[in-house]
């Protein structure tokens, strides 16, 4: 059983410097696509009755990035190895969520709160659990609905497929969603009301957001509202990047790299990262 994990002012300061790192893979490399992908599949597992499954790192493991659904990802886990081995007190299943969070940010996305403190876990469910791209609406909804999510957040999070493109190898089908793979907008949405547009991608279970009414709903809204579309999505992507794990009432909420304290007890760990920051800064400057 995983110990707790103790979200103090030192594992703060391992958070925010993990941060920087990946914004640098992540800028250098490209791999923004991809490091969404992994932090969604190792959240995507969860079942809300059995409560197993979830961002709890087990992603990591051989038995599951073999699966079929994740062919292509063990070069994320690589990559995020990589900032591992220099921050080894922040955990994968937080590193993973994190490297989500800062490859939206990077590539022009909304920002995304993020609360540290989930415990890592060996244990992989059965493959399975991940949406199949060859299905249509039921899929979708039975997919979501087994995580604890709804309409609107199947719909915004599918927005996030204007990051990336598809590779044969990996899913058998082939091509980017929209024109600038490395941008994240609204243009997911654009291009899907536009029907079939040569060289850009349409998956059965993109178009299943246009043969359902209440899915439609949701993709005209955020073809024509932008900032509605980023509301949405931010809030979707923290529900899924938090599915099963329960922060304590210590929890330190952090976005776009500021503490945002919950509790008093928060308040308190808030004041002495400032004042050590603060600190820090003025002796940096004195040398």
């Amino acid at each position: 059983m995983a110990l707790p994990v103790v979200v103090d002012s030192e594992y703060l300061k391992e958070v925010d410097k993990a941060r920087r790192d990946l914004r640098a893979l992540i800028a250098n490399r490209n791999c923004a696509p991809l490091m969404l992908r992994l932090a969604w599949h190792d959240a995507g597992t969860y079942d809300a009755k059995s409560k197993t499954g979830g961002p709890n790192g087990s992603i990591r493991n051989e038995e599951e990035f073999s699966h079929g659904s994740n062919n292509g990802l063990k070069k994320a886990i690589d990559f995020c190895e990589e900032v591992k081995e220099k921050h080894p007190k922040i955990t994968y299943a937080d590193l993973y969520q994190l490297a989500g969070v800062v490859a939206v940010e990077v590539t022009g996305g909304p920002t995304i709160d993020f609360v540290p403190g989930r415990k890592d876990s060996k244990v992989s469910p059965k493959e399975g659990r991940l949406p199949d791209a060859k299905q249509g609406v039921s899929h979708l909804r039975n997919i979501f609905y087994r995580m604890g999510l709804t309409d609107r957040d199947i719909v915004s999070l599918s927005g996030g497929h204007t990051l990336g493109r598809a590779h044969p190898e990996r899913s058998g089908f082939d091509g980017p969603w929209t024109e600038d793979p490395l941008k994240f907008d609204n243009s997911y949405f654009v291009e899907l009301l536009k029907g079939e547009y040569i060289g850009l991608l349409k998956l059965p279970t993109d178009k299943a957001l246009l043969e359902d009414p209440e899915f439609r709903r949701y993709v005209e809204l955020y073809a024509k509202d932008e900032d509605a579309f980023f509301r949405d999505y931010a809030e979707a992507h923290k529900k899924l990047s938090e599915l099963g794990f329960v922060p304590s009432s210590k929890a330190i909420s952090i976005k776009d790299g500021t503490v945002l304290a919950q509790g008093a007890v928060g308040v308190v760990v808030t004041a002495a990262v400032v004042i050590l920051s603060y600190l820090y800064e003025v002796r940096k400057r004195g040398k």
